[in-house]
């Protein structure tokens, strides 16, 4: 991928995060940043079938998970599949749909299923939605429906590359740009993701997940009352699977078979901050939840592994401040 994708090491590894996660991934920023570039190589890396679904204020539920269509010629209805039924689905510039639309991605990123009719079909494994929005446009564009981000595993901020990027990135892109290579196909990735299931997560490290996802409800319990009337609503238990899940992952992409607090610190923004749904106050004063979670995080301690032992790595159950 890095072949093709100049800079961006963040969102890369947080794609393949989410990749062997299982998980969806939400990838925001400013057009001609290569979001829709990045993830096109992702699929080209990984193999599989790989669809694309450019949204549009005019599409309905049934253009992205199909519907039913009666067939003349037999006198019966038959039910035809949309484009969700793919192992990698790119929804590009998914806030461009309205909330119907939108909405209609939630059973099958949810249940990896879709309900047409009385008839449920299941989607290809592996499955994962890609993501992309533009954050700066507000003609018609529809605020993702906080239960659609909700089943994001991650929301990722691309920002712009710095002066040495962009020269390589308009270099490579006026010249000759190497087509990704295919490295793995579905079994493999398959695979891989049970790799990830197995790599070992010391209880001191749950509980830290737990805990970073509560001070986002009760911001005042670890001294960050300043920040609590931003907070409308907190991180549901989701994130708190979502920080253990992930960790896993990305410890396996950094060659562990255990995962260390660092791992599920490096994750909390971009766990987190697609989950607060913040105040009228909030708003008023232009804090984003990145602004509400630079303070909430760094009071919480990170667990420090004690000891190695074999593949495992043990927690001591009360942390040292980083």
């Amino acid at each position: 991928m890095k072949k093709v994708i100049v800079g961006q090491d963040a969102l890369l590894e947080r794609m393949l995060v989410a990749l062997l996660a299982r998980g969806h991934i939400l990838v925001e920023g400013v057009p001609g940043l290569a979001k829709t570039m990045a993830i096109k190589t992702l699929a080209g890396a990984v193999g599989g079938e790989f669809r694309r679904i450019q949204f549009t204020p005019d599409l309905v539920p049934a253009d992205l998970t199909g519907t039913r269509m009666y067939d003349q010629q037999t006198s019966e209805f038959r039910t035809s599949l949309g484009p969700v039924f793919t192992n990698l689905l790119l929804a590009d510039e998914i806030n461009r749909a309205p909330a119907k639309v939108q909405s209609a991605l939630l059973e099958v990123m949810q249940e990896r299923q879709v309900t047409i009719g009385r008839e449920t079909y299941p989607v290809p494994d592996p499955f994962m939605v890609l993501a992309t929005q533009n954050p700066i446009e507000s003609e018609g564009v529809y605020a993702l429906p906080e239960a659609q981000q909700d089943r994001f595993m991650l929301k990722v901020l691309v920002d712009y590359p710095g002066p040495t990027e962009e020269f390589v990135i308009v270099e490579r892109v006026t010249g000759r740009l190497d087509a990704p290579q295919q490295v793995i196909d579905g079994p493999t990735l398959i695979e891989m993701q049970r790799q990830a299931d197995a790599v070992y997560v010391d209880p001191a490290l749950i509980e830290y997940a737990v805990n970073l996802v509560r001070a986002t409800r009760d911001p005042a319990s670890v001294g960050c009352a300043a920040v609590a009337p931003l907070i409308e609503v907190g991180a549901s238990p989701r994130a708190s699977i979502n920080l253990v899940l992930g960790a896993r992952a990305l410890a396996l992409v950094r060659g562990r078979e255990y995962a260390l607090g660092q791992d599920v610190r490096d994750l909390a923004f971009d766990v987190l901050r697609h989950r607060l749904v913040l105040s009228y106050e909030a708003l008023a004063d232009g804090s984003t939840a990145d602004d509400v979670l630079r303070q909430i995080v760094p009071a919480i301690p990170v667990p420090q592994a004690s000891v190695v032992e074999g593949n495992h790595a043990v927690h001591s159950r009360r942390p040292a401040h980083a």
